[in-house]
């Protein structure tokens, strides 16, 4: 085993418990209650456009939809401003540095997200590369950004490990070749997780040196 690859949102950190709450808050500027049924996408990337349909559709006439927008990324970022590492990360971050496990993150959020979630966490310079969703055709599950992080790594897939939070995410870094660490987001339905390598509840459940003793056929 060469490298460890994260995914990043719900994973490194909780952003997709601050996106939810963002859109409630939304719903609830115009008396409304989100009904959180299918709100997340079993996709990476942008699914705000029919979120926001949507929303248009239950306000009605008169619906701003650029004012909407801006207000609910900027309670978005004051959310956002609260969070730390999710549990568990920073140790793993910490042995894999000193067992010379190259680190990268594998994204379909755009990379000025990323960077400046990970900056605030302090974890930005762990990390040996970052691949994003603004730098390729097609998110997740498509394994594109998967095979961008390889590359920069120039380590081939049998010789890293992916780590996500949701189903399409494991079937990216699958699609790619890589095995996969599953590490569902609280949102997320853990039945539809049987295609991972291996299902934690926490990054805390389990070291580094246990993952790798599982999970590298080289050790």
């Amino acid at each position: 085993m060469r490298a460890l690859i994260f995914d990043f949102d719900g994973l490194l950190m909780d952003t997709e418990t601050t996106l939810l709450e963002s859109w409630r808050w939304a719903y609830r500027q115009h008396g409304l209650e989100l009904d959180p049924a299918g709100f997340f996408a079993d996709h990476g990337g942008d699914a705000n456009e029919p979120r926001y349909a949507a929303l248009a559709a239950a306000v009605g006439a008169g619906f701003d939809r650029d004012g909407s927008h801006r207000r609910r990324q900027a309670y978005r970022l004051t959310l956002n401003a609260a969070l730390t590492p999710a549990p568990g990360v920073v140790a793993w971050l910490d042995r894999a540095a000193e067992l010379g496990l190259r680190l990268a993150v594998a994204s379909s959020s755009p990379r000025p997200h990323v960077a400046s979630m990970l900056t605030q966490a302090g974890l930005l310079d762990r990390f040996e590369t970052l691949a994003t969703g603004d730098e390729v055709a097609a998110h997740k599950p498509d394994p594109a950004v998967y095979r961008l992080a390889l590359e920069r790594l120039g380590v081939p897939a049998a010789t890293a490990l992916a780590f996500e939070d949701t189903p399409h995410g494991v079937a990216a870094a699958h699609a790619a070749g890589l095995r996969c660490v599953a590490v569902p987001n609280p949102h997320a339905d853990r039945s539809r997780f049987g295609a991972a390598d291996l299902l934690l509840t926490s990054a805390a459940d389990i070291t580094v040196d246990e993952l790798l003793t599982r999970l590298d056929p080289a050790t």
